[in-house]
Formats: C-alpha cells, sequence, structure tokens
C-alpha cells in the first residue's frame, strides 16, 4: 500500500473526540451527555419550512446562484445593528462577514493572524475545534490555567511576557465550552486592558452567550473594546435557530476582515446562500428574541433537572460539578481515586456517553481528572436515567467493581 506524507502541521492532529463519540451514539439506546447539540424542541421547525417556501417562491435564482463572500447585504446589515441593539457593539471600524457557523470565524482569523509558530493563548480547558484550528494553522496553542470566573489575569501576563509570538487571545467569555464557566467583568476588563498592552488581538467566541438562563447579563470584550480594534467577535445562529444551517459571522477591524474575506474565498468561496435567506427572512418576519426566550426557559428547565439529579445521586461519588448560569455544558471533577479513562468506558458499556476532559486540553497527553455532560440535548428522562448511570458506575469504581 502506498504511503502518503501528511504535512507537518496535520499530521499531529487527531479526529475530534466527540465526533468519535458520536459514531457510538448511533445505537439509539446510548444516552448521549458527550453531544453539544442543542435540543431538538428549541429548533423553529414551523418557520422554518413556511420560510423556505418564501425562498423558493420568491427568491429561488438568488438562494442557488453564487453569493459574494462577505455574506447576503441585508442579512449582514441586520446582523450589525442587532449587535449594536442587543450588545451595544459599534461596527463603525469593523467589517461584518458571514461564515460558515463559529467554526470557520475561528479558523479563518487564526489563518490570517499566526504564522508558523505563533502562540495562541486560551483557557484550560477550552473548545476541542478551537485547539485543532490553531494547530492546523501552524499555531501553538498555550492554554492558561482558568477557573469558574473565567482566565488567570496573572498568568495570562506571565504568558505573555513569555510568549513574544503571542498572537491571539483565545476566549469564550460567557458560559464556555466545556466548562460552562463565565468570565468576570472584573477579568473582561482586564483582559482587554492586557490585550492593549502587548499588542495581540482577542478572538471573543460568544455562540452560547444569548443562552442565559439565570443571573446578570455581562458585556462583550467586544463593546468593552469599544472600537479600540483589540477584539474580533464571532458568533452563530447555531444554538439560536439550527446548527445544521452553518450561518454564522464574525466582526473584525476592516484591515484584518480584509484578509480573512481572502482567506475565505481560498476556503469556500462563500456561505451558504439558501440558508442566509432563510436567517435574514426570520429576523425580518419573527421576534427572535422571543424565540430565544423559549430556548432559555427549556434550558434552565434541563439544567436544574440535571443539577438536581446530580445533587441528589453524587453525594456519596465525590463528583464535583459546575452550576452554570447558561449555556449547554456541566463540568465535572473525578475525586482521585477514580480514573477517567475506567469511568467514561463504564459509563458507555452502561449506555450514558460522556467527553472526557483531555478532550479540551492543548496537550491531550495530560492527564485529567475531569469529564463534560451536556444538558440539553438529552430528553428529561434520559437526564434522569444517565445521571444514575454515571453515580452508579462512579460507586462501583470506588468500591473497586
Amino acid at each position: 500500500m502506498r504511503e502518503y506524507k501528511i504535512s507537518d502541521k496535520m499530521v499531529s492532529i487527531k479526529p475530534s473526540a466527540i465526533r468519535e463519540i458520536f459514531k457510538a451514539l448511533s445505537d439509539p439506546s446510548v444516552i448521549s451527555f458527550a453531544a453539544g447539540n442543542p435540543s431538538p424542541d428549541a429548533f423553529p421547525l414551523g418557520q422554518i419550512s413556511e420560510l423556505s417556501k418564501i425562498v423558493y417562491e420568491k427568491t429561488p435564482v438568488l438562494a442557488l446562484q453564487y453569493g459574494i463572500t462577505e455574506g447576503y447585504a441585508p442579512l449582514v446589515e441586520k446582523i450589525r445593528l442587532r449587535m449594536k441593539d442587543k450588545f451595544n457593539i459599534d461596527c463603525g471600524n469593523d467589517t461584518t462577514i458571514i461564515v460558515a457557523g463559529g467554526q470557520q470565524g475561528i479558523d479563518l482569523t487564526s489563518k490570517v493572524m499566526c504564522d508558523e509558530g505563533d502562540v495562541v493563548l486560551c483557557e484550560k480547558p477550552t473548545f476541542i475545534g478551537a485547539l485543532n484550528a490553531f494547530k492546523a494553522n501552524g499555531a501553538i496553542p498555550v492554554q492558561i490555567e482558568s477557573n469558574f470566573d473565567g482566565i488567570s489575569i496573572e498568568k495570562l501576563e506571565k504568558a505573555l511576557i513569555e510568549y513574544k509570538n503571542a498572537k491571539i487571545i483565545y476566549l469564550i467569555p460567557t458560559f464556555q465550552n466545556p466548562s460552562g464557566s463565565t468570565l468576570s467583568l472584573e477579568k473582561r476588563r482586564a483582559v482587554l486592558a492586557l490585550a492593549k498592552k502587548y499588542g495581540v488581538i482577542i478572538l471573543e467566541d460568544n455562540p452560547y452567550g444569548e443562552l442565559r438562563f439565570r443571573g446578570e447579563e455581562l458585556p462583550t470584550l467586544k463593546s468593552l473594546d469599544n472600537g479600540g480594534g483589540s477584539v474580533v467577535y464571532c458568533s452563530s445562529f447555531s444554538k439560536i435557530i439550527a446548527p445544521a444551517i452553518r450561518v454564522g459571522y464574525l466582526s473584525a477591524p476592516s484591515e484584518l476582515a480584509s484578509k480573512i474575506i481572502v482567506a475565505k474565498q481560498v476556503s469556500d468561496v462563500h456561505t451558504n446562500i439558501y440558508f442566509q435567506l432563510i436567517c435574514d427572512l426570520f429576523l425580518e418576519r419573527y421576534n427572535i428574541d422571543e424565540h430565544i426566550e423559549k430556548i432559555r426557559v427549556l434550558y434552565k428547565d434541563k439544567c436544574l433537572l440535571m443539577l438536581g439529579e446530580m445533587n441528589k445521586k453524587f453525594g456519596n461519588t465525590g463528583i464535583k460539578y459546575t452550576e452554570p448560569d447558561g449555556g449547554l455544558f456541566l463540568w465535572c471533577d473525578l475525586p482521585e481515586s477514580i480514573d477517567l479513562s475506567e469511568f467514561v468506558k463504564l459509563c458507555l458499556e452502561r449506555k450514558a456517553a460522556v467527553v472526557p476532559g483531555g478532550t479540551f486540553l492543548a496537550d491531550e497527553r495530560e492527564a485529567s481528572r475531569s469529564f463534560r455532560v451536556n444538558f440539553s440535548y438529552p430528553s428529561n428522562e434520559q437526564i434522569i436515567a444517565g445521571v444514575d448511570i454515571l453515580a452508579r458506575s462512579a460507586m462501583d469504581l470506588l468500591r473497586g467493581q
């Protein structure tokens, strides 16, 4: 068999463990706490069906023809106005671009910003899709210790001093994936000050920010920057309309955005026009904030159900877990006496899937005692049964069974 020489930047990148776990989920009897999927109950099926008919009745050629790389202009304008009205993001010095989901926004930004061997500073743990994007573009992700109020400011500054070739600080400030943590207002201001001091860009990934179901809203880093040019803001419709539409957006300083547009032309020419039209009509004809409020109520109920079950069943296991105010995830820490790989394997044998914490580390060889669970996707009945499997598995391993 012929051997192929894989490029240095790709040879060390492994398939996403989450995507690999998806293969096991083809078994319908498996309870999935592993996926990052929104609840199917959150999808606006009736509205999308109605809007699809309108698109094909009124603009069929537009829906099927090539479009411009920057995105469908009416949708770009609606997003720009909504960012300003909803998040106080002033895009006066920026360009807003439609991208194929938030993942592409991360990929293109790192591709444009980073040379081979440049450093991206990120939280520990962080989103595996971002880590792979950085590595695929030749950058080196360096993780900074974080806790439930976000990244360590002291350690972040030390890293900025140490790594002179740091180009990006990558953050998911609100309901972080995988931890569910939220960067405090004090730390948001401190991170922004460090970015300005050391001349790096913050890549603010905010796919979960609108999914707050309790607590006070916090300003985005982009709004705190107030047009200062230090933040690239990235979000999408994946968690508030549907993930398969692959419509995201980023707002970046115009000089940087011009190169991101070129990089996107090389990558895919433009984002799917049909679904851009669907998103545009959704914003035009429906009250998206009312729709989001329904999702918030749905996820609040699911999160509180999972936390309630954990409160009842995890007491003797030694498992610690976060209690987020929004988003899709909880982050759990096993006691030292339980081996993570054995726990994950036993849970899967018993038909409950979780994601091991090492998946979300810049160096997957580093030992982890943590795992991520998702509360948005499983049904209420699956949440109850699945938490019971996690608790029983932990107890059996503690007893040495």
